[in-house]
């Protein structure tokens, strides 16, 4: 085993560490692996296409282009507009704003990447603008887009449910509650560093404000009723509510806020398109990784190695989440799941832990891997947008990463609190 380790890992670190993209580093350790062990290598093309000829799959390249539509259709400013309205007048106001419409963004575009540019671009300046700290402002909403894939719909729930072989639809609903907590967290965080900033004094709304405020939210409000409560009623599977989300989203920019315009559709295609096209090559890629990894025996051979030094389930899911947080420095959420899934799976097998729960457990690990240095994408997201080093988003993004770790253990080690909503649906 330690040889194919050392082949097969060894050549995947080697090539990230000479900053070849994760795809192609992925795809590359794969083809010297088959060549080292004597595989044949019409494999790896077999395993890409069986990778990716998934129904399920087909709701990936659906939600990202639902997401840049609402974004796009003017969703975004609304819902900021809202929640400024009901709480930017409390001291640190615009910072639980920043976190509550990440969480209704979340619940459109699926993404964390995707959450942080919709609303980065209005939060960090309106933020600067109020006395918060740019470096603080920009890490906050770095932190709060990586709800993007704990909320459904997410992409990387959709990855997860496929690899692990989970209801996508239970996935949905089990990260629905762990997503406020992960929210909560850091509206926690953003209070305790902001106390001592002077703000600007910001006028209370009145209700007429804020009840117009709320009918131009309503539709972007709407949007993850819709694809839930459709999910869930049994009117549309996951995939399908990923196309509804696209009409829903044209309707609304081009009807009722008239800020889409036919013009744009090409465009929001082609960037659709390309964004998909990064996605489904990592897929891929990773599918014949974790192929390598399961037909070589390393998935099996690690695991036994854990096993020998304990069977403790505490233990176990300390390790886990310390290897799970260490992979999401350095690689994206769909890599690990196809990586390291093979591995740990015969473990949770064997000290009984819930795969649905397990779902929650690793995406939240991967989320914090969206906003941790160095190859944390969110924070290069801001700081394009603040215009800022990554050194200082880096510094003030601590204290959103302390707090985030302890949202994690309690996820972790209470399991009511993802599987209660799926339970009580009776799912």
């Amino acid at each position: 085993m330690g040889f194919s380790v050392l082949t097969l890992f060894g050549s995947f670190f080697v090539l990230l560490l000479m900053n070849i993209p994760i795809a192609v580093a992925l795809g590359l350790s794969s083809i010297i692996s088959l060549i080292v062990f004597d595989v044949p290598l019409s494999i790896y093309s077999f395993t890409m296409y069986s990778a990716t000829a998934k129904f399920t799959l087909l709701a990936i390249p659906f939600f990202i282009l639902a997401g840049m539509i609402m974004e796009r259709a003017g969703i975004s400013k609304r819902l900021i507009d809202f929640a400024n309205k009901a709480v930017g007048h409390l001291r640190g106001g615009l910072a639980i704003v920043s976190v509550i419409t990440s969480c209704f963004f979340a619940a459109i575009s699926g993404s964390g990447p995707a959450t942080v540019a919709a609303l980065g671009s209005i939060l960090i300046p309106a933020m600067d603008d109020a006395g918060y700290e740019k470096g603080m402002a920009s890490a906050l909403v770095a932190s709060a887009g990586a709800i993007g894939i704990i909320i459904p719909p997410s992409i990387a729930f959709v990855v997860y449910g496929v690899v692990a072989e989970v209801s996508i639809g239970k996935l949905f609903i089990a990260g629905i509650v762990p997503g406020l907590l992960f929210g909560l967290s850091l509206i926690v965080a953003s209070l305790i560093v902001s106390k001592n900033y002077e703000f600007k004094n910001v006028k209370v709304a009145t209700p007429a404000e804020l009840w117009k405020s709320f009918r131009e939210a309503l539709w972007g409000i709407m949007t993850p009723v819709i694809i839930l409560g459709g999910i869930y009623g049994g009117i549309f599977t996951p995939t399908e509510a990923a196309g509804v989300a696209v009409f829903y989203g044209l309707f609304v920019g081009i009807f009722i806020y008239k800020e889409l315009k036919i013009r744009d559709l090409g465009k929001l295609m082609v960037d659709a398109s390309i964004s998909s096209a990064v996605v489904m090559l990592i897929v891929s890629s990773a599918s014949v990784f974790a192929w390598i990894v399961t037909t070589q025996g390393i998935a099996t051979g690690i695991a036994q190695s854990m096993m020998a030094m304990t069977t403790n389930k505490f233990i176990i899911l300390i390790i886990m989440n310390i290897i799970l947080l260490i992979a999401g420095c350095f690689i994206d959420a769909i890599s690990a799941y196809y990586i390291l899934l093979p591995i740990f799976i015969p473990i949770l097998n064997v000290i009984g832990v819930d795969l649905l729960h397990f779902g929650i457990i690793m995406t939240v690990n991967l989320a914090i891997g969206q906003f941790t240095p160095p190859v944390g994408v969110n924070l290069y997201v801001a700081c394009g947008i603040a215009k800022i080093s990554l050194s200082r988003i880096s510094r003030a993004v601590i204290p959103f990463v302390v707090v985030s770790i302890i949202a994690l253990l309690l996820i972790t080690y209470i399991p009511f609190i993802s599987t209660f909503l799926p339970s009580l649906l009776g799912m």
